[in-house]
Protein backbone atom coordinates (compact mmCIF):
# COMPACT_ATOMS: atom_id res chain seq x y z
CA UNK A 1 0.00 0.00 0.00
CA UNK A 2 1.35 3.13 -1.39
CA UNK A 3 0.16 5.84 1.08
CA UNK A 4 0.54 9.65 1.13
CA UNK A 5 1.47 11.36 4.48
CA UNK A 6 0.10 15.46 4.89
CA UNK A 7 0.72 17.16 8.31
CA UNK A 8 -0.67 20.60 9.03
CA UNK A 9 2.15 22.54 9.74
CA UNK A 10 0.41 24.02 12.80
CA UNK A 11 1.18 20.77 14.64
CA UNK A 12 2.62 21.25 17.94
CA UNK A 13 5.21 18.83 19.55
CA UNK A 14 4.40 16.42 16.64
CA UNK A 15 7.45 14.25 16.95
CA UNK A 16 6.44 11.32 18.88
CA UNK A 17 3.21 11.19 16.69
CA UNK A 18 4.48 11.04 13.55
CA UNK A 19 6.54 8.12 14.48
CA UNK A 20 3.75 6.43 15.40
CA UNK A 21 2.00 7.23 12.41
CA UNK A 22 4.86 6.55 9.98
CA UNK A 23 5.26 3.22 11.74
CA UNK A 24 2.17 2.10 10.71
CA UNK A 25 2.10 3.59 7.35
CA UNK A 26 5.54 1.39 6.83
CA UNK A 27 4.00 -1.91 8.15
CA UNK A 28 1.55 -1.61 5.50
CA UNK A 29 3.49 -0.68 2.95
CA UNK A 30 5.28 2.38 1.89
CA UNK A 31 5.52 6.43 2.32
CA UNK A 32 6.02 7.34 -1.38
CA UNK A 33 6.01 11.48 -0.10
CA UNK A 34 5.25 13.29 3.15
CA UNK A 35 3.80 17.10 2.58
CA UNK A 36 2.59 20.20 4.42
CA UNK A 37 -1.10 19.46 4.32
CA UNK A 38 -1.20 23.32 2.44
CA UNK A 39 -3.20 23.90 -1.03
CA UNK A 40 0.07 23.47 -2.77
CA UNK A 41 -0.97 20.91 -5.82
CA UNK A 42 0.27 17.17 -5.57
CA UNK A 43 2.70 16.42 -7.78
CA UNK A 44 1.03 14.45 -10.77
CA UNK A 45 4.49 11.93 -10.74
CA UNK A 46 3.62 10.14 -7.13
CA UNK A 47 1.41 7.59 -7.27
CA UNK A 48 -0.67 6.63 -4.48
CA UNK A 49 -3.01 4.54 -2.63
CA UNK A 50 -4.17 6.53 0.22
CA UNK A 51 -3.62 9.68 1.31
CA UNK A 52 -3.10 10.18 6.02
CA UNK A 53 -3.97 13.77 7.05
CA UNK A 54 -2.60 14.73 10.00
CA UNK A 55 -4.16 17.75 11.96
CA UNK A 56 -7.62 19.00 12.79
CA UNK A 57 -11.04 19.07 10.77
CA UNK A 58 -9.83 22.29 8.80
CA UNK A 59 -6.67 20.00 7.40
CA UNK A 60 -8.82 17.30 6.31
CA UNK A 61 -11.50 19.62 4.97
CA UNK A 62 -8.34 21.04 2.93
CA UNK A 63 -6.86 17.87 1.64
CA UNK A 64 -10.19 16.83 0.59
CA UNK A 65 -9.83 20.01 -1.68
CA UNK A 66 -6.19 18.75 -2.93
CA UNK A 67 -6.51 15.37 -3.63
CA UNK A 68 -9.95 15.44 -5.00
CA UNK A 69 -9.38 15.21 -8.25
CA UNK A 70 -6.91 12.01 -7.91
CA UNK A 71 -9.64 9.76 -6.89
CA UNK A 72 -7.86 8.41 -3.51
CA UNK A 73 -9.61 7.66 -0.02
CA UNK A 74 -8.33 9.94 2.75
CA UNK A 75 -8.17 8.82 6.29
CA UNK A 76 -7.90 11.68 8.58
CA UNK A 77 -6.23 11.77 11.80
CA UNK A 78 -7.18 14.21 14.50
CA UNK A 79 -4.53 15.79 16.36
CA UNK A 80 -6.89 19.10 16.59
CA UNK A 81 -9.82 20.81 18.91
CA UNK A 82 -12.62 18.67 17.90
CA UNK A 83 -12.11 16.16 15.19
CA UNK A 84 -15.59 15.71 13.88
CA UNK A 85 -14.35 14.59 10.42
CA UNK A 86 -11.37 13.17 11.52
CA UNK A 87 -12.24 10.17 13.04
CA UNK A 88 -9.10 8.53 13.90
CA UNK A 89 -6.59 9.05 16.75
CA UNK A 90 -3.00 7.77 16.53
CA UNK A 91 -4.88 4.28 19.11
CA UNK A 92 -6.90 4.11 16.33
CA UNK A 93 -5.66 4.49 13.30
CA UNK A 94 -3.19 2.08 14.70
CA UNK A 95 -6.16 -0.65 16.20
CA UNK A 96 -7.67 -1.06 12.82
CA UNK A 97 -4.34 -0.04 10.35
CA UNK A 98 -5.51 -3.93 8.45
CA UNK A 99 -8.50 -2.54 7.93
CA UNK A 100 -7.61 0.82 6.76
CA UNK A 101 -5.14 -0.24 4.78
CA UNK A 102 -6.60 -3.34 3.21
CA UNK A 103 -8.47 -4.02 0.03
CA UNK A 104 -11.68 -3.57 1.79
CA UNK A 105 -11.82 -0.24 4.04
CA UNK A 106 -14.45 1.51 5.28
CA UNK A 107 -15.60 4.19 2.67
CA UNK A 108 -17.45 7.14 3.31
CA UNK A 109 -18.69 8.68 -0.01
CA UNK A 110 -19.52 12.46 0.64
CA UNK A 111 -20.53 14.70 -1.34
CA UNK A 112 -19.17 18.15 -1.91
CA UNK A 113 -19.67 21.61 -4.13
CA UNK A 114 -18.36 23.23 -7.22
CA UNK A 115 -18.47 27.01 -6.53
CA UNK A 116 -17.71 29.67 -9.42
CA UNK A 117 -17.85 33.44 -9.22
CA UNK A 118 -18.60 35.36 -12.33
CA UNK A 119 -18.21 39.15 -12.37
CA UNK A 120 -20.99 41.31 -14.39
CA UNK A 121 -19.73 41.18 -17.43
CA UNK A 122 -19.40 37.54 -17.22
CA UNK A 123 -15.77 36.89 -16.62
CA UNK A 124 -15.24 33.79 -14.42
CA UNK A 125 -12.87 34.89 -11.37
CA UNK A 126 -12.95 31.79 -9.07
CA UNK A 127 -14.14 28.65 -10.05
CA UNK A 128 -13.05 25.57 -7.28
CA UNK A 129 -14.40 23.24 -4.21
CA UNK A 130 -16.19 23.94 -1.36
CA UNK A 131 -16.38 21.05 1.21
CA UNK A 132 -18.41 22.64 3.97
CA UNK A 133 -19.43 25.34 2.87
CA UNK A 134 -20.22 28.79 0.48
CA UNK A 135 -20.32 31.96 2.46
CA UNK A 136 -21.53 35.33 1.16
CA UNK A 137 -20.57 37.67 3.68
CA UNK A 138 -21.41 41.42 4.69
CA UNK A 139 -18.04 42.61 5.32
CA UNK A 140 -16.73 45.79 6.22
CA UNK A 141 -18.41 48.22 7.29
CA UNK A 142 -20.87 45.87 8.21
CA UNK A 143 -23.73 47.25 6.82
CA UNK A 144 -26.59 45.49 5.14
CA UNK A 145 -25.93 44.09 2.36
CA UNK A 146 -28.99 42.62 -0.54
CA UNK A 147 -28.57 39.43 -2.39
CA UNK A 148 -31.25 37.83 -4.28
CA UNK A 149 -31.12 33.71 -4.46
CA UNK A 150 -32.42 31.71 -7.76
CA UNK A 151 -32.69 27.97 -7.83
CA UNK A 152 -31.53 26.51 -11.21
CA UNK A 153 -32.67 23.50 -12.41
CA UNK A 154 -32.97 20.92 -15.13
CA UNK A 155 -36.25 23.00 -16.44
CA UNK A 156 -34.81 26.39 -16.07
CA UNK A 157 -33.79 28.60 -13.58
CA UNK A 158 -36.53 28.95 -10.61
CA UNK A 159 -36.30 32.92 -8.82
CA UNK A 160 -35.80 32.70 -5.34
CA UNK A 161 -35.88 35.15 -2.52
CA UNK A 162 -34.07 38.17 -1.60
CA UNK A 163 -32.27 38.65 1.35
CA UNK A 164 -31.55 41.66 3.21
CA UNK A 165 -28.92 41.02 6.24
CA UNK A 166 -25.62 39.87 6.60
CA UNK A 167 -25.44 37.52 3.75
CA UNK A 168 -25.91 33.98 3.15
CA UNK A 169 -24.98 30.67 3.85
CA UNK A 170 -24.50 27.18 1.21
CA UNK A 171 -23.97 24.05 2.93
CA UNK A 172 -23.44 20.63 1.83
CA UNK A 173 -24.58 18.04 4.27
CA UNK A 174 -20.81 17.27 5.56
CA UNK A 175 -20.81 20.80 6.43
CA UNK A 176 -24.45 21.30 7.81
CA UNK A 177 -23.11 20.94 11.42
CA UNK A 178 -20.65 24.32 10.95
CA UNK A 179 -21.22 27.82 10.91
CA UNK A 180 -24.68 26.45 8.95
CA UNK A 181 -26.01 24.92 12.36
CA UNK A 182 -24.48 27.99 14.27
CA UNK A 183 -26.29 30.43 12.20
CA UNK A 184 -29.73 28.33 12.68
CA UNK A 185 -29.66 26.03 9.83
CA UNK A 186 -30.84 22.32 9.92
CA UNK A 187 -28.48 19.28 10.96
CA UNK A 188 -28.61 17.43 7.45
CA UNK A 189 -27.27 13.36 7.46
CA UNK A 190 -24.10 13.48 5.31
CA UNK A 191 -25.50 10.62 3.30
CA UNK A 192 -28.41 12.58 1.91
CA UNK A 193 -27.36 14.43 -1.11
CA UNK A 194 -28.51 18.19 -0.45
CA UNK A 195 -27.47 21.74 -0.69
CA UNK A 196 -28.58 23.98 2.22
CA UNK A 197 -29.47 27.67 2.38
CA UNK A 198 -29.67 29.48 5.51
CA UNK A 199 -29.57 33.26 5.51
CA UNK A 200 -27.44 35.09 7.70
CA UNK A 201 -29.48 37.33 9.87
CA UNK A 202 -31.95 37.99 7.24
CA UNK A 203 -34.05 41.40 8.08
CA UNK A 204 -37.28 38.88 7.72
CA UNK A 205 -39.42 37.15 10.33
CA UNK A 206 -40.08 34.75 7.74
CA UNK A 207 -36.56 34.15 5.81
CA UNK A 208 -36.17 29.78 6.73
CA UNK A 209 -33.93 27.87 5.96
CA UNK A 210 -34.10 25.42 2.71
CA UNK A 211 -33.19 21.78 1.83
CA UNK A 212 -33.19 21.66 -1.62
CA UNK A 213 -32.14 18.10 -3.82
CA UNK A 214 -28.44 18.11 -4.99
CA UNK A 215 -29.41 18.37 -8.71
CA UNK A 216 -30.58 21.90 -8.00
CA UNK A 217 -28.12 24.76 -8.60
CA UNK A 218 -28.06 27.37 -5.80
CA UNK A 219 -27.29 31.04 -7.98
CA UNK A 220 -26.39 33.75 -5.97
CA UNK A 221 -26.55 37.30 -7.32
CA UNK A 222 -24.54 40.30 -5.24
CA UNK A 223 -27.31 43.48 -5.37
CA UNK A 224 -25.91 45.69 -3.09
CA UNK A 225 -22.34 44.59 -1.16
CA UNK A 226 -19.96 46.87 1.34
CA UNK A 227 -16.10 47.29 0.35
CA UNK A 228 -15.12 44.31 2.39
CA UNK A 229 -18.21 41.99 1.19
CA UNK A 230 -16.99 38.70 0.68
CA UNK A 231 -17.36 34.79 -0.66
CA UNK A 232 -15.74 32.51 2.16
CA UNK A 233 -15.05 28.93 0.82
CA UNK A 234 -14.64 26.75 3.91
CA UNK A 235 -13.27 29.50 6.37
CA UNK A 236 -10.23 29.00 4.08
CA UNK A 237 -10.44 30.68 0.65
CA UNK A 238 -11.87 34.49 0.22
CA UNK A 239 -12.92 35.70 -2.88
CA UNK A 240 -14.00 39.42 -2.63
CA UNK A 241 -17.39 40.22 -4.24
CA UNK A 242 -18.75 43.66 -5.96
CA UNK A 243 -22.16 44.73 -6.82
CA UNK A 244 -23.71 42.56 -9.82
CA UNK A 245 -21.48 39.26 -8.89
CA UNK A 246 -23.27 36.14 -9.08
CA UNK A 247 -21.75 32.93 -7.43
CA UNK A 248 -23.29 29.29 -8.92
CA UNK A 249 -22.82 26.79 -6.42
CA UNK A 250 -23.37 22.90 -7.32
CA UNK A 251 -22.91 19.45 -6.59
CA UNK A 252 -19.42 18.48 -8.14
CA UNK A 253 -19.69 15.60 -10.17
CA UNK A 254 -16.79 13.93 -7.66
CA UNK A 255 -18.14 12.42 -4.24
CA UNK A 256 -15.17 12.53 -1.84
CA UNK A 257 -13.56 9.58 -0.46
CA UNK A 258 -13.17 9.08 3.13
CA UNK A 259 -11.82 6.20 5.48
CA UNK A 260 -14.11 5.70 7.81
CA UNK A 261 -13.28 4.98 11.60
CA UNK A 262 -15.97 1.76 11.96
CA UNK A 263 -15.79 1.97 16.11
CA UNK A 264 -17.30 5.41 14.99
CA UNK A 265 -20.97 6.32 14.20
CA UNK A 266 -22.68 9.78 12.71
CA UNK A 267 -24.84 9.62 15.77
CA UNK A 268 -22.22 9.10 18.41
CA UNK A 269 -20.05 11.72 16.45
CA UNK A 270 -23.30 14.27 16.84
CA UNK A 271 -23.83 13.40 20.55
CA UNK A 272 -20.18 12.94 22.01
CA UNK A 273 -18.31 15.78 19.90
CA UNK A 274 -21.68 18.40 19.07
CA UNK A 275 -23.40 17.33 22.21
CA UNK A 276 -26.85 17.04 20.70
CA UNK A 277 -29.67 16.91 22.34
CA UNK A 278 -27.82 17.40 25.76
CA UNK A 279 -30.59 17.03 28.36
CA UNK A 280 -30.82 19.79 31.55
CA UNK A 281 -28.73 19.00 34.20
CA UNK A 282 -31.01 17.47 36.16
CA UNK A 283 -30.40 17.53 40.54
CA UNK A 284 -31.80 13.59 40.54
CA UNK A 285 -29.69 12.46 38.41
CA UNK A 286 -25.92 13.87 39.82
CA UNK A 287 -25.51 16.46 37.61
Amino acid sequence: MRSLLTVSPDLPDAAALLERVRAVLRAHGEIVAELPADNTPVPDSLDFDRVLAVGGDGTLIAQVRRILHHGVPLIGLNSGRLGFLAEFDVASLEAHAEQIFGPTPLVRHRMVMDVQVLRADGSLVHSGIAVNDAVVSAGIPFRMIELRVDFGQDTGQDTGPDIAGDGVIVASPIGSTAYNVSAGGPIVHPDVEALIVTPICAHSLAFRPIVLPSHIEVIVHVERANEGTNLAIDGQIHVRLHRGDTIRVARHEMMARLIGNPAVTYGRQLISKMRWAAPPNYRDRGA
